[in-house]
């Protein structure tokens, strides 16, 4: 029986995606060259990757001469939205509060980051408010 596709990016997807994201359209070529500064894949591999998530409507694929170039059919944010949605409900069984408090526990933010995060609860209380 095939496993089912999450409409999440796997890690290595989401790798993809970040090229993506910070370049705009790029062949499997581009992508690879990129990826190789990191971690060596193959092309094929690459390829293949970047086809599943033309599938998984993460990527759109355009022909361009004898290659395709792929961008990005997600936009950062709602990759975020998906992804934090799916481990708010099924690591946190949908408390935010506890993603909260285990997020500060594992991140230790400095001063400036506490600072930061209590303006944007502020703001954040103020938006629900009006």
């Amino acid at each position: 029986m095939a496993r089912p596709r999450h409409t999440n990016p796997t890690p290595a997807e989401l790798e993809i995606l970040q090229i993506i994201w910070a370049h705009g359209s790029c062949t499997v070529r581009e992508v690879m060259n990129r990826l190789t500064a990191k971690k060596p894949r193959a092309y094929t591999s690459v390829m293949s990757l970047m086809n599943v998530m033309a599938e998984k409507c993460l990527l759109e694929q355009r022909p361009e001469g004898r290659a395709f170039t792929y961008s990005a059919k997600i936009s950062r944010q709602k990759a975020r939205s998906r992804m934090l949605g799916d481990l708010l409900d099924r690591a946190f069984d949908g408390s935010a509060n506890a993603l909260v408090a285990h997020l500060l526990e594992q991140a230790e933010p400095s001063r400036e980051e506490m600072d930061e995060i209590n303006q944007t609860i502020s703001d954040f209380v103020r938006r629900k408010g009006e």
